[in-house]
């Protein structure tokens, strides 16, 4: 028996436990590693892994798999892509430790899994390959990332000092000044991206509207109350507060003038 408290997720977790992949986001940069190193033995490695919705109906099926991996994106074999590939890695483990830590190892395969499927289906849909579409898995995780943590600082190049969510904004400029030169892009990504909209996205600014409105409320609150400092009796004449002498009397007299009981006119 299922406890009744239990959420939909809590329960399709419980059954469907197997499908969780702890460290996914670690192998598929690791993959894209083995890609870099391949690319050194074979340049042209990189055309034969990615999408092609021809060959792949003709025949070449693993093209659906390596395509997440198809261009390692560090150019040739030198002292300045290595730097950059480490640099990488260590963040793609970040990022994956990261969600793995806020959500659990379900929750993010889950993720992972639906960013895989909508990658997909964006490039069998749409009518022209995008090339190195399969990056889109990771920059889904990276703004999820950015978006549960915006305040974690990182070392870039392991020097400069930034804020993760500095470099969540670069990214999302980027793709919205791709958008902005080629329109016809913008259901791709739309698509491509939806796993962040379902599983960060809408959840932060469900989040942050919570957020303001119980801003909103208590400061309606607080200026509906009388302040504890504020007097509710003063003597005309003295100035005599019910705060200042709470123990005296206060009384109205016949000019409709509030006094303390020294002053009270006969």
């Amino acid at each position: 028996m299922l406890p009744s408290d239990m959420t939909a997720f809590d329960r399709l977790e419980r059954r469907c436990g197997w499908l969780a992949f702890p460290g996914f986001l670690r192998y598929y940069a690791l993959f894209h590693v083995l890609v870099y190193v391949l690319q050194i033995i074979r340049p042209d490695i990189g055309q034969l892994f990615e999408f092609d919705r021809a060959k792949i109906f003709s025949g070449e099926v693993w093209r659906v798999a390596t395509m997440f991996f198809a261009g390692s994106q560090f150019g040739t074999f030198n002292p300045v892509s290595v730097l950059l590939l480490i640099c990488a890695v260590s963040f793609v483990f970040m990022v994956s430790d990261g969600l793995e830590n806020a959500w659990g190892s379900f929750k993010a395969s889950l993720f992972y899994y639906t960013g895989i499927v909508l990658v997909l289906l964006a490039n069998f849909v749409y009518p022209v390959g995008i090339p190195s579409s399969g990056v889109a898995l990771f920059g889904a995780a990276f703004l999820a990332f950015a978006t549960l943590f915006p305040k974690v600082e990182i070392l870039l190049f392991f020097i400069l000092p930034v804020q993760v969510r500095f470099l969540g904004i670069l990214m999302a400029a980027g793709i919205l000044l791709n958008v902005a030169g080629q329109p016809v892009l913008l259901p791709f990504y739309l698509v491509a991206f939806a796993n962040y909209f379902i599983w960060a996205g809408i959840p932060a600014l469900r989040g942050t509207a919570r957020a303001i409105e119980s801003g909103q409320r208590k400061k309606r609150f607080n200026a509906a109350k009388t302040p504890a400092s504020e007097a509710f009796h003063t003597c005309v004449i003295c100035e005599k507060t019910d705060v200042s002498h709470p123990h005296d009397e206060f009384r109205i007299g016949h000019d409709g003038e509030e006094y303390c009981g020294d002053h009270l006119p006969e």
